[in-house]
């Protein structure tokens, strides 16, 4: 696992999938959806994993939550997805769900980034890959008024760097407008640009599995950090449902 190439191109404190990893296999000249999301294939499928386009209205369902349970082999992560702060990255994720994109997943990365001024640690999953290099073969917009609303991290006055604080869940991504399924979730206050939507919450007892991984420690593997690799605890959603 290259620590670059399973999820991050931005330097340690950043959480980007790589602009390159896409692409299988997308119906020939399937359009980008109609709606205000506009979920849009990708034109270079190498390594996706297609189960359609997320329907898109043309009213965004942007009020209330809804529930999640990610059930892994290490314990449930409930989680609250939050419409009014990223209706079409909420629509996605539910869509991705029903569909048992995340089911069978491993979550690739951890990371404990500590040293002043960086800070990360998140746990991402949503690569039914499990390198940090797919995708559901599409894209769409990011949804950062959240995330620019965040407070800044401590000695930070332009708004350049956030607070993305624990029990955040929100979207890796490949640069601006590049979100498909990958996702982390914050276990310890993280230092970030806010380039990332910001969709919802983990609840306390997904936080009591997720203190329980970062406690686990990280595996460098081959080309990884001590601060920078997979789980040594072994995350697999066995299934990603509805409700808890």
């Amino acid at each position: 696992m290259s620590t670059i190439a399973a999820a991050v191109a931005l330097g340690a404190a950043s959480l980007v999938v790589p602009a390159t990893a896409h692409a299988a296999e997308a119906p020939a000249d399937t359009p980008p959806t109609t709606g205000p999301c506009a979920y849009t294939p990708l034109a270079d499928q190498t390594y996706s994993t297609w189960v359609g386009l997320p329907q898109d209205p043309a009213h965004t369902p942007d009020r209330s939550t809804a529930k999640a349970t990610l059930e892994t082999t290490q314990g449930d992560i409930p989680i609250v997805l939050e419409r009014a702060k990223a209706p079409c990255t909420v629509q996605n994720f539910s869509f991705l769900q029903h569909r048992g994109y995340f089911d069978g997943t491993t979550c690739h990365r951890l990371t404990a980034y500590q040293t002043p001024p960086s800070a990360l640690s998140v746990l991402q999953c949503g690569d039914p890959l499990g390198t940090g290099w797919g995708d559901p073969g599409y894209a769409f917009k990011d949804e950062l008024t959240s995330a620019q609303a965040l407070p800044n991290w401590p000695g930070t006055t332009d708004g350049s760097r956030k607070v993305y604080s624990r029990g955040t869940l929100a979207m890796a991504n490949g640069g601006p407008d590049t979100n498909g399924s990958q996702f982390f979730l914050v276990y310890e206050d993280s230092r970030l640009r806010p380039d990332y939507t910001v969709f919802g919450h983990v609840t306390e007892e997904g936080m009591r599995t997720l203190d329980k991984l970062a406690a686990g420690g990280i595996d460098p593997g081959a080309e990884g950090t001590p601060q920078d690799g997979t789980p040594v605890l072994t995350t697999t959603i066995e299934r990603a449902k509805s409700g808890r």
